[in-house]
């Protein structure tokens, strides 16, 4: 049986066009390792990755902090409504093998630190000053360093 692997893409709900883009390539490539892409279910760089994913034939799942999934991005296979608010992101972060972060504000920051508090790997593509954090140049670059730390 083939081992399932979730990777969280976190990041604001309102970015740039550049950083659309970008995450919208990560999704992809993440998809077309066959890995599943969990995200908080918005838009910004949820919706952008989903999107990316979606393009790719991936699997997409969103955990969302209202009730309903009516404030959800049109891209989730799965859409799971928490009611929690920003409690949610323990969530999106313990569900998964490693994060990929984007800018974001403070929802992106506890995510972060939730992340690394579970010594949880988290890649960047957006420079964060904080210690853990392995800053990646590209999509690819993310994927090569997540395969490197899943054969460990």
């Amino acid at each position: 049986m083939k081992k399932r692997i979730n990777v969280s893409v976190i990041g604001a709900h309102r970015c740039s066009k550049k950083t659309q883009d970008l995450a919208y390539r990560m999704g992809a490539k993440i998809a077309e390792q066959g890995w599943t892409l969990i995200c908080g279910g918005a838009g910004g760089v949820m919706e952008a990755a989903c999107s990316g994913a979606k393009s790719a034939g991936g699997t997409t799942v969103g955990i969302l902090p209202g009730s309903n999934c009516e404030e959800a991005n049109g891209f989730l296979d799965v859409c799971i409504p928490t009611g929690l608010g920003y409690a949610r992101n323990i969530l999106v972060v313990r569900s998964s093998v490693a994060i990929v972060a984007f800018s974001g504000k403070h929802g992106t920051l506890s995510e972060i630190a939730f992340a690394l508090n579970e010594s949880k790997k988290v890649y960047s593509l957006y420079p964060w000053k904080i210690n853990g954090i392995k800053q990646c140049v590209s999509p690819e670059d993310v994927i090569k360093k997540i395969k490197k730390q899943l054969s460990r």
